[in-house]
């Protein structure tokens, strides 16, 4: 049995074990902020604050409303919030970028795109935990190797760059080696799959794409009801947009002219991420959306908070479940 004690003080004792996953271009402070109060971990891209100067305002913003929050609320202090770096050499902006989370002092980076062993040591310097991203377990075993504090396994489904392997044999793997923090990616949106993440031996969820169908995220209305009005089907997993394969909403991809199920493959070594578009014109993330396969549970536009709730209630009612069903000997 894995031991809550092994985990950093950052991630103990969370009223949801959720971690809300950076969503480009729609996480947002608001977002973030929200998702904190709501007892689990928001999180946002740095790039996401454009022009760069305007990260500094945003952590200050995140900063002071999370401790005006549990000034005034000792009793259900707020979720640590978290950053996500890009640390592909493409990302122009780590250094500056990584300079202001020092400032104040983040409490979790989330990297992503690359394991930097520097980062690592930079985030613990000031007291901060590492957890990395990865599709598979040999990426997982480099991550560790180069400082990392947990890890975050992307499992098939998960919306944006994600993985084709099995959550059972993604965290399986790597809790044959790894006894720390663990998030799992990949369809999770609801209570009951959280639940069931931890008893595969994963200590959070990581969920992303319901986030996007919320009030606080800067997503469009069109791009919010899409999420609504979409289930796995509507799912298209490519590499087309950015060189790396990921799940986007087919919706999105029609409303740009083209065939979801007639994509053609593109080139890996031109990765772009969105930043110059796909041939066809159309942007990654902001004209092609990223999604996950576990949206069909989302009904309605709901307030983050609101969304957390549910979250709770049917986590609970999962746990009732499993204490009715006959024990093992």
């Amino acid at each position: 049995m894995l031991k809550p004690d092994r985990l950093p003080p950052q991630l103990r004792n969370l009223p949801l074990p959720i971690i809300g996953a950076p969503l480009f271009i729609i996480s947002n402070p608001k977002l973030v902020i929200a998702q904190c109060k709501a007892g689990v971990v928001g999180s946002m891209p740095a790039l996401n604050a454009r022009p760069a100067s305007q990260l500094d305002e945003w952590l200050a913003e995140i900063t002071e409303a999370l401790a005006a929050h549990n000034a005034a609320h000792p009793d259900r202090p707020a979720a640590p919030y978290a950053i996500n770096q890009i640390v592909h050499k493409s990302n122009d902006r780590l250094e500056a970028d990584m300079a202001l989370c020092a400032k104040y002092k983040v409490p979790i980076i989330i990297t992503s795109l690359g394991a930097r062993e520097d980062v690592n040591q930079a985030v613990k310097s000031w007291g901060g935990v590492t957890l990395h991203d990865v599709i598979n377990n040999v990426f997982a075993r480099k991550a560790i190797e180069k400082g990392a504090t947990g890890l975050i396994p992307v499992a098939a489904g998960a919306g944006g760059h994600a993985s084709v392997k099995s959550p059972f044999a993604m965290v399986q793997e790597i809790r044959e080696w790894f006894d720390g923090p663990l998030a799992l990616s990949g369809s999770i949106a609801s209570g009951g799959a959280v639940l069931a993440a931890q008893a595969m031996g994963a200590d959070f969820a990581y969920i992303g794409s319901p986030f996007i169908a919320t009030t606080e995220a800067r997503a469009s209305d069109d791009q919010k009801q899409a999420v609504v009005d979409a289930n796995s089907d509507d799912i298209v997993y490519s590499n087309y947009f950015t060189g790396v394969h990921g799940n986007y909403l087919k919706r999105s991809v029609v409303n740009q002219g083209m065939d979801p199920d007639n994509l053609p493959q593109s080139d890996p070594s031109k990765m772009n991420f969105g930043q110059s578009g796909a041939a066809s014109g159309a942007k990654a993330w902001k004209d092609i959306w990223g999604c996950g396969q576990g949206i069909g549970t989302v009904r309605e536009v709901l307030g983050a908070g609101a969304l957390v709730e549910r979250l709770r209630r049917e986590y609970q009612a999962a746990q009732a479940r499993m204490a009715a069903l006959p024990q093992v000997a």
